[in-house]
């Protein structure tokens, strides 16, 4: 028993779920008022009807044509009633939906951008689209029409058992003694079907997630020929998800049989228990059909219902999880009361006995007790063994990430006490990976400053080295790129992403392996624009290359996440340490 009533409430609360849409629907509550309104028409309509047809029926036998005619005219103005209050139901109902689930989607697409990189560390990107679009579509045809059809059939059902019993006591009772035996299977069915939609929406998720993962990685997965291990991966999980959902349709359909044989096997013992009341003269003709119909708007409204019944599962499932992503805990927040960053920012930046693990290995210290202070208008290069924690300094001065101990500031103000976005606006970053925006080479390199003028971007290209090979391409600067540069070399995507960190004018500029996929030339014409471009300003610099890094003001070495030294070029290759070495390799191909 204690059992029973435990998943009682877990099935209240998984129903309950669709409660979360109510703050999306809250600010529309005049279009709610309206369907309500239409919706109570065409209910009260459709239950009148059957009364005027009553009275048609038994006006047969009258002489008075008038009579019937008027009976006519009135079942045809209940007609137009009832179509102008469908149609007034189907637009406002519509549009609401249409209205909220597109604010449901601002919502989660504002909410995910504004998520941290530890919160994608345990969630597939195209799960995330799934969830904007596959689970809002089912929202969208709940609110749309499910919740108003369910609504109607539910006033029509609780009016014609009503005006059945009106109708006829005796007839209506026999209906009742079938109603424990429709609601039984409804209830039982229905939340196997619950847990079965939640099943099947995951693992539609989990194929989008395989699909996205896949197609953003196709170069890769062509040229190791995976294509058929990447297929039947795909096809893994696409089967599973249509084994879940023909478990899913399998546990409705049965549902729908068994509610609907019962419901239309009550109306035909039912009729035939009428037309026997009719041959002993205690029910008009007129009656029986008046009842006739009532009994089958009830049948049909059950039957509806059973059906809708199964459409709220799906989307109670769909809404738990919205509302699980609106409702993500991201371990980066901006404060709640702020410090501003005071302007002119200086570029000072201090890191002090940091701490950090990444969430997805919280095993190994990516940075162990680093301390590093940089002073505004220096430039400091980073260098060491791959994962050794250069780039995770980046990642930390952007706080895309908190260390678990330490501090970072910037011109004396823990990041932590600043908005992301005021600080940020103080920075630019220049990532290993230079990623390259769908559309054109203008807007591209734009997005450093949307503001800034056609000139200023033509400069900040010229600067980067980038200038000519953009004027050389088929629409000059305003060519197309392709989905993540597809017509871009390497070295050509990084000269954009360098030219958008120059038009960003920033006070620090950090830069991640910035000139690793360029040439020689073009390595020489970025280094002195970036020489320029440093001039007054804090730049940090992250390059296994060390002929890029020679000329800064200080070099620190990493090795497994701890500073090993730190001092100039010369200096560190007189100590013959690991900064030694590396040059030794990387200068004199490990032979001097």
């Amino acid at each position: 028993m204690a059992e029973d009533v435990k998943e009682q409430r877990a099935a209240s609360k998984k129903v309950g779920a669709l409660r979360g849409l109510w703050p999306f629907i809250r600010p529309y509550r005049a279009m709610v008022i309206i369907s309500a309104l239409a919706l109570c028409l065409t209910a009260s309509v459709s239950l009148i009807l059957p009364m005027a047809v009553r009275r048609v029926v038994d006006s047969f036998g009258a002489g008075d044509l008038t009579i019937m005619d008027t009976y006519f005219g009135a079942a045809l103005l209940i007609a137009a009633l009832l179509a102008l209050g469908t149609g007034v139901r189907y637009y406002f109902v519509t549009r609401l939906g249409e209205r909220v689930v597109t604010d449901i989607r601002r919502a989660l697409f504002d909410r995910v951008m504004g998520l941290s990189p530890a919160y994608f560390e345990k969630i597939l990107t195209g799960e995330v689209l799934s969830r904007i679009t596959t689970d809002t579509t089912l929202i969208l045809s709940v609110i749309g029409s499910s919740v108003s059809v369910a609504l109607r059939n539910l006033l029509t059902l609780l009016g014609g058992m009503v005006l059945m019993a009106a109708t006829s006591a005796k007839l209506t009772g026999l209906v009742l003694l079938i109603v424990p035996a429709i609601v039984v299977p409804i209830i039982t069915l229905g939340r196997r079907l619950r847990a079965q939609s939640r099943e099947n929406q995951d693992w539609i998720a989990q194929s989008s997630g395989k699909a996205a993962e896949a197609l953003g990685a196709v170069q890769t997965v062509q040229s190791f020929t995976h294509e058929s291990r990447t297929r039947a991966e795909f096809a893994t999980v696409t089967e599973q998800a249509f084994t879940s959902s023909l478990t899913r349709i399998s546990t409705r359909a049965v549902m729908t049989m068994i509610v609907i044989f019962l419901v239309f096997g009550g109306v035909v013992g039912v009729l035939w228990m009428g037309a026997r009341d009719v041959r002993e003269g205690t029910m008009t003709a007129g009656q029986l059909v008046q009842f006739v119909i009532y009994a089958v708007l009830v049948a049909g409204a059950v039957g509806a219902l059973s059906e809708i019944w199964g459409e709220l599962q799906r989307a109670a499932g769909a809404t738990e999880r919205l509302i699980e992503m609106l409702h993500a805990e991201d371990p980066v927040t901006d404060p709640q009361a702020p410090k501003a960053l005071p302007r002119p920012v200086q570029g000072a930046i201090t890191l002090e006995n940091v701490v950090f693990h990444y969430p997805a290995r919280p095993e190994a210290a990516a940075l162990n007790g680093i301390s590093l202070s940089v002073a505004p208008g220096e430039t400091v290069a980073l260098v060491g063994p791959s994962g050794a924690g250069k780039s995770t300094i980046l990642q930390l001065l952007m706080r895309f990430y908190d260390p678990q101990s330490g501090s970072i500031r910037l011109d004396g103000l823990d990041l932590r006490d600043l908005t992301r976005s005021d600080f940020r606006a103080a920075m630019a970053l220049v990532p290993q990976d230079p990623v390259i925006f769908a559309t054109s080479a203008l807007e591209n390199i734009r997005f450093g400053r949307p503001d800034a003028s056609e000139a200023e971007v033509h400069a900040a290209a010229l600067a980067a080295a980038a200038h000519d090979f953009i004027a050389a391409l088929p629409q000059g600067y305003d060519t197309y790129l392709g989905e993540r540069g597809v017509m871009l070399s390497g070295g050509q995507k990084q000269r954009i992403a360098i030219a958008r960190a120059i038009l960003r004018d920033a006070r620090v500029l950090l830069l991640d392996e910035a000139t690793s996929a360029l040439d020689a030339e073009s390595e020489r014409a970025v280094q002195a624009a970036v020489d320029r471009l440093a001039q007054g300003r804090t730049l940090i610099v992250v390059a296994h290359r060390l002929a890029t890094v020679k000329r800064a003001d200080r070099i620190v070495v990493f090795d497994q996440g701890r500073i090993e030294a730190i001092g100039t070029h010369d200096a560190l290759v007189a100590e013959g340490g690991l900064y030694a070495r590396l040059a030794k390799l990387q200068f004199t191909d490990g032979t001097a």
